[in-house]
This record gives C-alpha cells, sequence and structure tokens, in this order.
C-alpha cells in the first residue's frame, strides 16, 4: 500500500523555497569577524529572488505614506555636538576621487550628502528616472523592516540570509564555486580597478545593475553577493559563537546576540547599535573589502543609510513544507 504525499506548494511569484539544512556557517580564512565557523541548521523558508527595487518600494510609499529615515532631520538632542549642517536630511554618498587616496579613510570616498534619498540616490539634483529595475538603496534599517512588514514579510536573519547565498554548495568561497570569476564571467556586480579611484567597470556597470544581470545562484537567487549590501535582522558582534561540539545542540534558527551586544566596542562613546549587513555590493574590490562573499558581513548602525545598501524580505515556510 503506497502513501499519498501532499504535492509541494508552490512559491509565490518572485520568491524561491530555500529547503532547510544544517550548514557550516562563516570562514576562518578570510576577515576576523567571519570566524569561527560553526554549525547551524535552519529550517526552510521563502526568499525573494532579488532585492527590492525601486518600483517596488515606491509602491510601499504611495500607499502608506512612508517617510525614510533619509528624508527626516536629525534631532539635535540624539547627536550632541553634531555641526549644524549635519542636522540636515541626508544620506551617505559614494564619491569617486580623482587619484590613489588613504585606504584607511573612508571620508575619503563618502559624502554625507543634503538631499540625498532613495528618490535621489546622488544627491537632490539626480533621481531614479529610468531606475525602476535596480535595487532601492538609501534606506536604514526602520525603513526596511517598515516595507517588509506592509509585504507581509519579515528580514532574514543572518543565518537564513549566508545558507540562500551558499545555494546549497558546501563551504565554497563564493555563491557560485571557489573561484571569481569561472572562464573570466563576471558572476555578480564589484569592483573592477583600483579602489576607490580607478573604475574600470568591466562587468558593464559603475554602480547599480538592474536586479537579475546576473547568474542566479543554485536556489534560483539573484544578486545575494554584488551590487548592495543588505540587511538582516540580526544584531553584530565581531565574532561568530564557538561550535557546538555535540550534533544535537547545534543552534536550529539561531537569532543572533542581544542588542546591547552590538555596540562598537573601539568607540563605546558612540551608543548606536549596529546590524548585520551581508553580501557586499559594486563597491567591493580585490584590494579593499574582499567581501562580496557568503560568510562575509559588516556591521552597519541603524541610524545609517548609503547609495549601496538595500535590502530582500524572506517569509516562514508555508505549514507541512518546512523540511
Amino acid at each position: 500500500m503506497s502513501m499519498l504525499l501532499e504535492p509541494e506548494v508552490a512559491a509565490p511569484p518572485g520568491m524561491a523555497r530555500i529547503p532547510g539544512g544544517l550548514f557550516n556557517m562563516g570562514s576562518n580564512h578570510h576577515y576576523a569577524e567571519e570566524k569561527p565557523v560553526h554549525r547551524v541548521r535552519v529550517d526552510a523558508f521563502l526568499m525573494e529572488r532579488t532585492p527590492v527595487t525601486n518600483a517596488e518600494f515606491r509602491a510601499f510609499v504611495e500607499e502608506t505614506g512612508h517617510i525614510t529615515f533619509a528624508e527626516i532631520a536629525p534631532r539635535a538632542e540624539d547627536y550632541p555636538g553634531a555641526k549644524p549642517e549635519m542636522l540636515r536630511p541626508s544620506s551617505l554618498v559614494f564619491m569617486q576621487p580623482s587619484g590613489p587616496v588613504d585606504l584607511r579613510n573612508w571620508s575619503n570616498w563618502w559624502n554625507f550628502m543634503a538631499g540625498a534619498d532613495w528618490r535621489h540616490p546622488y544627491g537632490s539634483g539626480s533621481s531614479i528616472d529610468g531606475l525602476d529595475d535596480h535595487p532601492v538603496v538609501h534606506v536604514a534599517y526602520s525603513d526596511a523592516e517598515a516595507y517588509a512588514k506592509w509585504a507581509g514579510k519579515r528580514l532574514p536573519t543572518e543565518a537564513e540570509w549566508e545558507f540562500a547565498a551558499r545555494g546549497g554548495l558546501k563551504d565554497a568561497d563564493y555563491a557560485w564555486g571557489d573561484t571569481f570569476a569561472p572562464d573570466g564571467q563576471a558572476m555578480a556586480n564589484t569592483w573592477q580597478g583600483q579602489f576607490p579611484w580607478q573604475n574600470l567597470a568591466e562587468d558593464g556597470y559603475e554602480r547599480t545593475s538592474p536586479v537579475g544581470s546576473f547568474p542566479a545562484n543554485g536556489y534560483g537567487l539573484h544578486d545575494l553577493i554584488g551590487n548592495v549590501w543588505e540587511w538582516t535582522s540580526d544584531w553584530f558582534v565581531d565574532h561568530h559563537p564557538a561550535d557546538e561540539t555535540k550534533t544535537c545542540c547545534v543552534p536550529l534558527n539561531p537569532r543572533g546576540p542581544r542588542e546591547n551586544e552590538s555596540y562598537d566596542r573601539c568607540q563605546p562613546e558612540i551608543r548606536i547599535p549596529r546590524k548585520v549587513l551581508k553580501g557586499g555590493s559594486h563597491l567591493c574590490a580585490p584590494n579593499y573589502c574582499r567581501r562580496y562573499r557568503p560568510a562575509a558581513r559588516h556591521p552597519e548602525p541603524v541610524d545609517t543609510s548609503t547609495s549601496h545598501v538595500g535590502f530582500r524580505c524572506v517569509t516562514d515556510a508555508p505549514a507541512g513544507q518546512d523540511k
């Protein structure tokens, strides 16, 4: 007598089903904050195939009237000692210098620009005309969270994001294997040339690219590497937890550290908590920020928006499809 199995529920349009499983999270071979490698298990979930686009974010804003963090003037009481010109609606915009600069000083290529926001990605004189299919940028964590709630979804945990980015490959450096550009093919929108002054744009793009411009990974997901960094829901600390010695104790669907652990230990006077960004962006280069890998991670203050950070959403797998 055979058993009748329920058919797998198809993922909604624009989303892919990510199977649950056990994987090695992190890396021992790159940046210190990626260590140590440790085993993690996640349940199945659904993830958007691409980052949220300008067109999708516009629909959210038009329906809800949402005003993004970058469009609101900071309050002086929240930023004691801030210069008056900093207390205007602003966001960080990448500005390419004309020649080599000190890579230890990020202010050599980032400009806190008044009037920069998701509608004006390069300042008040710019627009997103013709960029409907590019990822939305200049979104702070609260903006990404508000969109996800409106869409009936949520932001991924760091573990979910990294599991999805690996695309079913075990311990590969990149989302597509162990070679950055197999047979010379660009697999993601990253920086070619000497960052930040020499942009060769060999992959065809100087800044963001239309979502889906590069090959999907093994789970049918695009742009998890490069293009824009993506917000996750986890608070950041500068290392991963140690691996559990027993398989029975491997964390299931970990949610990261507590908020009060996520402040910058090198700058204790700054009390802005940080969330984990994943995936790298079009500004990641071999000579600077080689974070175009699933294991890579970066701390981003929740009160910050930039021209190279976006997000995508996830949902839990439907009942009966969570294995």
